[in-house]
């Protein structure tokens, strides 16, 4: 297996599949880890899957300490009364309402702070400890070919060496700039260079002293008479030492009194990297050629309000490792590939739909905002009551999708037997409701002795018996006889009964739900067969790179 691109997503695809006894090659151009935050979040389910591989608390660790809010302000300076304060809570706070909440509203894990010049050497840590992953660094991607058995890859190496290796599938990992992608010939399609704005990254070792809102908070909107899609804003990294600075300033400005002017005192700003990025909605009309796959930033490109770029790509790394697995252990059937392209793509069209919805928000409060926000006069006054009213609504939609995040359902997947009687909706809201039909996530729930059920379920298939007495041996075997790990959970839990509303589950390894009832299936066989890939063959998805995203509203509302 070789993956390429050493980003969070291709790190916890290698983490993965690495945990699971597959041999991986990594390739990465770069020589280490840059040290530049891009992402910052890693939101609820990020933190399910970094909990499922056993590195949640290592994340927490390196990410923003535990005990500070993960609050966002919109205000005209640093050292001025808020015009609106958003309060969310720390992790410690989210961790104690966690413990005291048993009715799936909640995650497992809550959303972390945790700057990406953090996150990617600890992922880089942590998949150099699995014995079956090679990590090359300085090692770039020059081509491919690929046959029915396999794939041929042209590497070259920073000191000048270069050499070819074969492998059965290669991964596209490599961001938004993909060379995989470029040479499958795959297009992205949706709304590309909506706009182009610079990030500054700064350190500030006094900051935080000197103003304390800064050590309070994370996200700071800046109400001025940008009325952009973003604007203006500061992010409050990880070790609450360094910092970025959001403009659409030109890249060669002396950004340095700039950022002075918006924290309104004196205080250490070192410029470290000023960095030109655009704004894209984009979705790759196929995340599959054969046995090259894409993922992450390579697949899809959203806007970083609502935090959903990376954290898409955790998701697509997370969902293909098991796929990948089943194959190369021999048990998984041609559906279980098939089904990567029709499963995430759809959540990638949702998140783009979300990140644009969130977008939109911003600048309909900025949109209120003038010169004179920050004037000491009854017009001034006037203007940030009408930001305060606005932004309370319109910010909230980027920092509020536990929805988006957790409640996303795969809608006509092939892995996954669906109750012809039931709703046919993908839940797309953004606040989160549990639910529990086929194709959802099963939400989180503390069994009776105060362990989480989903710390329960094993790497493989879980079989869950909440109540009644309905034989399920044949369905057990057949699963057995695919090949396919399983594991069966017998729990007299009545509470657990009430909340999911069946006596039976069956779910995939990615505790997103392949079948419920209150019987035995009367075709265990063809069930099995089904969610393990050896099912009916999938309506394979084509390239709509002609046409725009079908699926992605552009009224943001």
């Amino acid at each position: 297996m070789i993956v390429v691109g050493a980003g969070p997503v291709g790190l916890t695809l290698a983490i993965d599949l690495g945990r699971r006894g597959i041999r991986v090659l990594v390739v990465e151009r770069k020589e280490a880890p840059a040290h530049l935050p891009k992402m910052e979040r890693s939101n609820a389910r990020t933190m399910e899957v970094f909990r499922r591989l056993g590195i949640a608390e290592r994340v927490r660790a390196v990410g923003l300490p535990a005990d500070v809010p993960m609050d966002v302000h919109v205000t005209t300076r640093l050292v001025d009364e808020p015009i609106l304060r958003l309060p969310y809570p720390s992790p410690v706070e989210a961790a104690e309402l966690g413990r005291t909440t048993n009715d799936g509203t909640l995650p497992l894990e809550s959303q972390q702070l945790v700057s990406q010049y953090a996150l990617e050497p600890l992922l880089r840590e942590v998949a150099a400890e699995q014995p079956t992953v090679d990590l090359r660094y300085g090692c770039g991607l020059e081509s491919f070919e690929q046959d029915e058995h396999g794939v041929v890859a042209r590497l070259a190496g920073s000191d000048g060496t270069s050499e070819t290796t074969r492998a059965q599938y290669l991964i596209g990992c490599d961001g938004g700039t993909s060379t995989v992608r470029r040479a499958l010939g795959i297009k992205l399609s949706g709304e590309g260079n909506i706009a182009s704005l610079r990030q500054v990254f700064f350190r500030s070792r006094d900051l935080v002293e000197k103003v304390p809102v800064a050590g309070r908070a994370r996200h700071f909107y800046f109400a001025d008479d940008d009325a952009r899609i973003i604007g203006t804003a500061m992010v409050v990294q990880s070790d609450q030492r360094h910092f970025t600075f959001h403009t659409a300033l030109p890249e060669d400005t002396d950004f340095v009194p700039v950022i002075l002017e918006k924290v309104g005192r004196p205080v250490e700003v070192e410029v470290l990297a000023v960095n030109s990025w655009a704004l894209h909605l984009l979705v790759a009309g196929l995340y599959r050629e054969g046995r090259v796959l894409l993922a992450g930033d390579a697949a899809h490109l959203v806007i970083p309000q609502g935090g959903l770029g990376m954290n898409t790509g955790i998701g697509d790394a997370t969902d293909l490792a098991w796929k990948l697995a089943g194959v190369l252990h021999g048990w998984g059937g041609p559906g279980l590939l098939d089904s990567y392209g029709i499963d995430r793509r759809q959540v990638a069209l949702r998140n783009v739909r979300a990140s644009e919805y969130a977008a939109r928000g911003t600048a309909e409060w900025r949109g209120a905002s003038t010169a004179e926000v920050g004037d000491d006069t009854p017009q001034g006054a006037r203007i940030r009551a009408e930001v305060a009213e606005l932004a309370d609504v319109h910010q909230r939609k980027g920092h509020e999708m536990t929805g988006i995040e957790l409640g996303y359902r795969y809608v006509d997947s092939p892995l996954i037997s669906y109750d012809p009687a039931g709703p046919a909706d993908d839940g797309y809201a953004y606040t989160y409701r549990p639910r529990s039909e086929p194709g959802f996530r099963l939400p989180h729930a503390w069994c009776a002795d105060g362990t989480a059920l989903h710390d329960r379920l094993g790497p493989g298939y879980s079989l869950l018996r909440l109540g009644g007495d309905a034989d399920t041996a044949k369905l057990e075997q057949a699963v057995r006889e695919t090949g396919a790990p399983i594991t069966v959970h017998h729990l007299d839990d009545p509470h657990l009964r009430a909340l999911y509303g069946a006596d039976l589950f069956l779910l995939r390894p990615d505790l997103h739900i392949a079948w419920r009832g209150d019987a035995a299936p009367a075709e265990a066989a063809e069930l099995a067969d089904l969610v393990t890939g050896h099912g009916p063959e999938p309506v394979p998805p084509c390239d709509p790179s002609d046409r725009s995203i079908d699926r992605v509203e552009r009224t943001g509302t």
